[in-house]
């Protein structure tokens, strides 16, 4: 095989991860694989028609995307959360985006305007095109972005480092919505309140946004537990 070859056949491997990795991605988004569920690597790997090797890569992915945990000798399992602790990572990232969005509201400039803009247009686009992973992730970018132009490098770290969580977060967040779309236009309120420059109004609009999202998630964690 030339070296040519080579890369070649890397790039197909690497294809199957990814479309294995979003097919479980939109199996876990449907709520088919409930939270602390094992992954068997030999069963999903018969049903996906592959050897374990693409399986346990595209398992790998997913875990550094927050969505599984391995563990020593016993494989991937379903991440999982209490209510407690969906509570905990919910009141954390509304502290960081709340201060984010108050630092920008003073300081929102055309090119800060266009590029949520923009990325707000990928969320549509992805929503109505794209994959499970791909909505996630252009969720993700969106929240990012606030932090990032906030100019707080040191928020911006924090909010990295609570990446995992919340991709998990929203991750079940899609599960409460028939629709993706609506979840991408539940993001409009919170520009729209920026292009105001008012400090209350992008206030209330994070808070609303995230809040809201918080209580439903957080309710439907307490009914899975029966609390």
């Amino acid at each position: 095989m030339t070296a040519t070859t080579q890369g070649f056949a890397a790039i197909q491997q690497r294809d199957l991860v990814n479309q294995i990795a979003d097919s479980l991605t939109e199996a876990l988004l449907r709520g088919d694989f409930a939270p602390g569920v094992h992954l068997a690597e030999a069963q999903l790997a018969r049903d996906f028609g592959v050897s374990r090797a693409p399986v346990r890569e595209a398992a790998r992915l997913l875990e550094s995307r927050g969505m599984l945990v391995s563990q020593p000798r016993r494989g991937f399992f379903v991440r999982t959360f209490s209510a407690e602790e969906l509570e905990d990572v919910f009141d954390l990232r509304l502290c960081l985006e709340r201060h984010a969005i108050g630092l920008l509201a003073g300081q929102f400039s055309e090119y800060k305007e266009s590029a949520l803009t923009r990325q707000l247009d990928t969320m549509r686009q992805v929503a109505e095109h794209g994959t499970a992973a791909e909505q996630i992730e252009a969720d993700v970018a969106f929240h990012r972005m606030l932090c990032e132009f906030s100019g707080n490098r040191r928020l911006l770290k924090v909010f990295d480092e609570l990446c995992h969580e919340m991709r998990f977060c929203i991750l079940l967040i899609g599960q409460l919505y028939d629709d993706p779309r609506r979840v991408a236009d539940s993001h409009q309120p919170v520009l729209d309140a920026l292009r105001t420059g008012d400090d209350a109004a992008c206030e209330a609009a994070i808070d609303y946004h995230i809040g809201i999202a918080q209580q439903r998630v957080v309710e439907m964690f307490r009914e899975r537990e029966g609390i």
